[in-house]
């Protein structure tokens, strides 16, 4: 096998994963050529499935079936959200074995309504990997203060977890200190091996910079304006250092006896929102050794075509280190900003989940079911 996406595994230690699902994708073939051009997962959210289903007629045929026999429009979303993870999940099982089950993964997002309901969200991350019941599945669950004890607890339960929805450095810190907390709960167990829970921390990337760019220009200074472009990669940089930090020394060391593996950082959110940015700008400049780039298809094409294959997620850190500095000077508090976006990414996940209730609920109608 050859070509960037392989090259990028093979030479780098970096994952790419589609960050997209559609049945189309499914019935036509078109995930297999994905996963075949060196793909090794994917990730959904609501907005991908809301976008899926009601831009096409592929599920019509299933929600007529379903929604004939009774149930809430909410039941049949996750009745057609489930095929669509079955199949993906079936695809990438081989990507799973081969890869010793460090890749293959394919992830789903609990319903975006819990994200600040700690209990719903550990009572849902369960119920979805009983009812998809794949080894290969990933349930992803919001980097919210209130998703942090669903986290610690799913992984002492031996459950895959994608974290997502990360946007600062004091919460992936907490979102560490969960993974490791919940291993260490699951290694009381003598017998388990803990090679068996995998988890990915997933960083929106682009969205920082969209944020960041936004104050430097209100701001309008030439130190300000200087800054464009720069928090994001440089979040991206100082997360990596704090990955390598945590997952060495004798905490460490004893889970990895275990079996117990990294929890890899996820650079989400990768596609360049800015057209003044190169489309492959936080592909290219986030490479690096057991990380996972979820890509759009508009981005993983355009990395295939033209990407840059080079580890530089952990060159000139003090480089990063000095525009974290100097964002602060220039008066931008990376805190409020992390906040605002998280606030954002949920809200912009519950509203497309809505949306497209909504949507089934006006189809159903039409259907007279």
């Amino acid at each position: 096998m050859s070509g960037r996406l392989y090259d990028l595994y093979e030479q780098e230690g970096q994952s790419a994963w589609l960050d997209n699902l559609r049945r189309d994708y499914i019935t036509s073939g078109k995930l297999v050529d994905i996963r075949d051009s060196g793909a090794r997962g994917l990730t959904s959210n609501p907005s991908i499935f809301q976008k899926a289903i009601q831009g096409s007629s592929d599920y019509d045929e299933q929600f007529v079936e379903i929604a004939g026999d009774g149930g809430s429009t909410v039941d049949h979303y996750w009745s057609l959200v489930i095929r669509d993870i079955h199949g993906a999940c079936d695809v990438f099982s081989r990507v799973y074995d081969h890869s010793n089950s460090v890749d293959g993964y394919v992830s789903v997002e609990v319903a975006p309504d819990l994200a600040h309901d700690g209990p719903g969200t550990e009572a849902a991350a369960r119920s979805l990997h009983e009812r998809i019941n794949r080894r290969n599945l990933m349930v992803k669950i919001p980097a919210t203060e209130a998703g942090l004890a669903p986290i610690q607890q799913m992984i002492a339960e031996g459950r895959s977890i994608n974290v997502t929805l990360i946007f600062s450095l004091s919460r992936y810190e907490e979102v560490i200190e969960a993974y490791l907390a919940g291993l260490e709960q699951l290694a009381t167990d003598p017998d388990f091996d803990l090679s068996h829970v995998a988890s990915v921390a997933s960083f929106f990337i682009s969205r920082v910079d969209v944020e960041v760019d936004k104050r430097l220009e209100a701001n309008g200074s030439d130190d300000a304006l200087a800054l464009r472009g720069s928090a994001a990669l440089a979040q991206g940089k100082l997360a990596y250092k704090l990955f390598k930090e945590k997952f060495s020394g004798d905490r460490w060391d004893a889970l990895a006896a275990r079996g117990a593996r990294v929890q890899r950082p996820l650079w989400a959110s990768t596609g360049a929102k800015n057209p003044a940015y190169s489309d492959t700008l936080y592909v290219d400049e986030l490479i690096g050794p057991d990380t996972v780039n979820t890509l759009p298809d508009a981005t993983l094409d355009a990395f295939v075509d033209h990407g840059t294959v080079a580890r530089r997620v952990d060159s000139d850190v003090d480089h990063a280190e000095a525009i974290w500095a100097n964002l602060a000077r220039v008066g931008i508090d990376m805190d409020d900003v992390a906040d605002q976006l998280e606030r954002e990414g949920v809200a912009s996940f519950a509203a497309a989940f809505d949306e497209l209730i909504a949507a089934l609920e006006a189809k159903a109608a039409t259907l007279d079911i």
